[in-house]
């Protein structure tokens, strides 16, 4: 599991790193807003603790723009203030949890613990008649069970996941397929075409659409 740390004291990264490393997470951190920011909209993270005061731009604006793109990663703030005003400022930008300063470390991991149980849960993206179950790596078309490969599986999840948003090819190769380099990206209309096909999306529903020349959407 990965989680993004933005906090910009070095004594509480380290500490956290460290513990949060021991306890088998991945960590990543960012010591400012802006950078925390730029991590979150260009990588995934399976959980994000943010911190309210931080230079540059504040946990509280963070919050909110991502939830502009990302309404499911948990994200708990880390901070001092604990006033029911400022506590419901950040439960209203999208936060699921707060914890206070000083906290306990012990307290933090359970939180974590909770919202990963809590996410599992739910893991069930859908678009239209399509229904993806990332817990059991099952796609459905219109209640029909259908076997995808697992590079279709990826592709067809990075597009309902981003749902609404067009994905270039070169997106894709780099996000999917992890190629950072020069490529044919006319391999992935190859492999929409067998999605498509296994799916048995029908024309008229268009609910992933080729974006001439450029890459694809997905919409309901």
């Amino acid at each position: 599991m990965r989680i993004l740390l933005v906090e910009d004291e070095a004594g509480i990264v380290q500490f956290l790193q460290q513990g949060l490393e021991e306890e088998g997470y991945t960590i990543t951190t960012a010591s400012d807003g802006e950078l925390g920011l730029k991590l979150l909209l260009n990588e995934d993270f399976d959980l994000v603790l943010l911190d309210w005061m931080l230079p540059k731009i504040t946990g509280l604006e963070i919050c909110k723009s991502f939830r502009e793109l990302d309404k499911t990663t948990p994200v708990i703030f880390l901070t001092a203030k604990d006033t029911v005003q400022e506590t419901i400022e950040g439960l209203q930008a999208g936060a699921n949890d707060y914890i206070k300063k000083p906290f306990s470390f012990d307290e933090l991991v359970e939180r974590i613990k909770i919202h990963f149980r809590n996410s599992e849960a739910t893991q069930i993206l859908s678009l239209g008649p399509i229904e993806i179950n990332l817990n059991k790596h099952l796609v459905s078309s219109y209640k029909s069970e259908v076997t995808l490969t697992h590079r279709e599986f990826e592709l067809l999840h990075y597009l309902v996941k981003n749902k609404g948003k067009v994905c270039t090819r070169t997106q894709i190769i780099e996000d999917v397929w992890n190629i950072h380099f020069d490529y044919d990206t006319g391999v992935i209309d190859v492999f929409m075409n067998s999605i498509r096909k296994k799916l048995n999306l029908k024309k008229e529903d268009d609910y992933i659409k080729t974006i001439r020349g450029v890459g694809y959407i997905a919409n309901d």
